[in-house]
């Protein structure tokens, strides 16, 4: 691979990939003094704050975790070494760093504090929902431990495999919405 740098600019690579993390990190801090200066003029309305910032982070968390196995998919079809396989490792490796992993912080946080303000911990649907995110949780670090390995061009999977692991996340994204809008129990 190249550091000759982006479509031959001369950009090097890891300038650009600097970027990602400094915008959302901008974005987020912006998010949240938008938020602190809201709540000092209208503290009644923290709450719909930390719940939009809980929605957006639960969106981006979702879009990393359903499209990273089917990168894993494509990877698991391509040679360990090749050019190729280089370049789905830098792919997975951020959008894990970028993406995935602060986006399931920021829900966690949120959300944790939304079921303590909103629901103080309590109701059927609520200790359901915290299980769901638990598991998902599980998956994600499933899928860090694949990132890892693909790196190391160890990954052992087929991209079978990979296809079924990309349903996973799914499944329990509609369940935990269905909790969530309907609150069944």
């Amino acid at each position: 691979m190249s550091d000759r740098g982006i479509e031959g600019k001369g950009i090097e690579r890891k300038a650009v990939g600097l970027w990602g993390p400094i915008l959302a990190a901008m974005a987020a801090a912006g998010f949240v003094l938008g938020a602190l200066l809201i709540f000092l003029f209208d503290p009644d309305s923290l709450y719909s704050w930390v719940k939009a910032l809980h929605v957006i982070a639960v969106i981006s968390w979702m879009a990393g975790m359903l499209y990273l196995p089917r990168l894993f998919v494509y990877h698991a079809e391509v040679g360990p070494g090749t050019p190729q396989s280089e370049t789905f490792k830098v792919m997975e490796k951020r959008l894990l760093r970028a993406i995935i992993n602060p986006a399931m912080i920021v829900t966690w946080l949120a959300g944790l504090w939304l079921a303590w303000r909103g629901f103080g911990f309590m109701g059927g649907w609520l200790h359901a929902k915290i299980a769901l995110v638990v598991l998902m949780s599980a998956v994600h670090g499933y899928l860090a431990s694949a990132v890892r390995k693909f790196a190391g061009d160890r990954n052992e999977k087929s991209a079978r495999h990979w296809r079924i692991v990309n349903e996973v996340p799914t499944l329990l994204m509609i369940a935990i919405v269905i909790l969530v809008i309907v609150k069944p129990f």
